[in-house]
């Protein structure tokens, strides 16, 4: 505030770079809350996909474990109690 009350050349120019920091900074704020909400969005998008790829593996492993039923054999039987 003392920097906008006095004249001097020192003073105009700690003033402009006192305005330029709270620009910088609010314009870094606002940056990082898009990026913020990108993330957000982002880890939101990964959880869904993630339980979708577990529940695909969780599937795969019930289909690799189902149990056989003994097939009957098809072909030509061979009589051997004669």
């Amino acid at each position: 505030m003392l920097s906008s009350i006095l004249s001097s050349q020192q003073a105009i120019i700690v003033n402009i770079q006192i305005i330029r920091v709270y620009t910088k900074m609010r314009e870094m704020l606002l940056t990082h809350k898009d990026i913020l909400l990108k993330l957000e969005q982002f880890e939101k998008q990964v959880k869904k996909n993630s339980y979708e790829i577990q529940l695909i593996f969780e599937t795969l492993k019930q289909l690799l474990k189902s149990p056989k039923e003994p097939r009957r054999q098809i072909g030509y039987n061979r009589n051997t109690e004669e």
